[in-house]
C-alpha cells in the first residue's frame, strides 16, 4: 500500500471519529518495533497522517498517550488470560496454568507494552479508564487463588491477599525472565513442565 494511500484511509478514519484509536495503533506500533524512547506525539501525528497538533484533543501529553496504551494492554492482558482459562478444563490447578500461560503469551507477544504497564510512573493511575480492565486482570489472580488459599486454611483476606501476591510476583517475575532472555521458556514447553507452581499449591 502506497504512503499516500494509507495517509488518505488514516485521514478517512480520522473524519469518522476514529482518530484516537488510530494514534494508538500507531503508537503501539512505534512502542513494539522502536522501543518507548522512540515514541512521541509528533511522531504517531505523522504516522496517522494528521498535524502535529491533532492528537492533543485526545491526549494532550504523552502521558495521556502512555496511560492509554497501558489501558488497551490491559484490555487484551484480560482476554489472553481469560481465553487460556475457557479454553482449559474447569479445574483449579488446570485455570491456574491456563492464566499464567495466558500471562507469559501475552508479555512474549507485546513486551515493550506489557513493560509499560507495570512502569508505574509513566502512566496516570487516576484515568478511570485504565481501572476498569486493570481490576479484572486483577480479579482474575484473586479467581485462580481462591482454591489454593482454601485448600491451605488460608481464611482471612489478609492471608488470601499474601497469596496472591506470591502466585502474582512467580507468574510476573516469570513473564519478565523470558521476555527479557533470561530464562528459555516457552508456553509450549511450560504446558509440559513435570513441577510447576500449580502442581506444588494443588498437591
Amino acid at each position: 500500500m502506497s504512503a499516500h494511500v494509507a495517509r488518505s484511509q488514516t485521514r478517512s478514519s480520522y473524519h469518522h471519529g476514529n482518530l484516537r484509536e488510530a494514534l494508538l495503533a500507531a503508537a503501539l506500533d512505534i512502542l513494539e518495533t522502536e522501543g518507548l524512547e522512540a515514541l512521541s506525539l509528533r511522531k504517531v501525528a505523522a504516522k496517522v497522517g494528521v498535524s502535529h497538533a491533532a492528537p492533543a484533543h485526545h491526549f494532550p501529553a504523552l502521558r495521556d498517550l502512555l496511560t492509554g496504551l497501558a489501558s488497551l494492554g490491559f484490555v487484551r492482558f484480560d482476554a489472553a488470560m481469560r481465553e487460556e482459562r475457557d479454553r482449559s478444563v474447569k479445574e483449579p490447578a488446570a485455570q491456574m496454568r491456563a492464566a499464567e500461560l495466558g500471562y507469559v503469551r501475552f508479555a512474549i507477544n507485546n513486551p515493550e507494552l506489557f513493560r509499560l504497564m507495570f512502569t508505574t510512573p509513566l502512566i496516570n493511575w487516576e484515568d478511570p479508564a485504565l481501572h476498569l480492565p486493570a481490576r479484572a486482570a486483577q480479579a482474575q489472580l484473586a479467581e485462580i487463588c481462591a482454591p489454593a488459599a482454601l485448600g491451605l486454611g488460608l481464611e482471612t483476606p489478609e492471608q488470601q491477599l499474601v497469596l496472591q501476591r506470591l502466585v502474582w510476583s512467580q507468574i510476573h517475575g516469570q513473564a519478565h525472565l523470558i521476555i527479557d532472555h533470561k530464562m528459555p521458556v516457552s508456553p509450549a514447553s511450560m504446558r509440559q513442565a513435570p513441577i510447576d507452581l500449580a502442581a506444588l499449591l494443588f498437591r
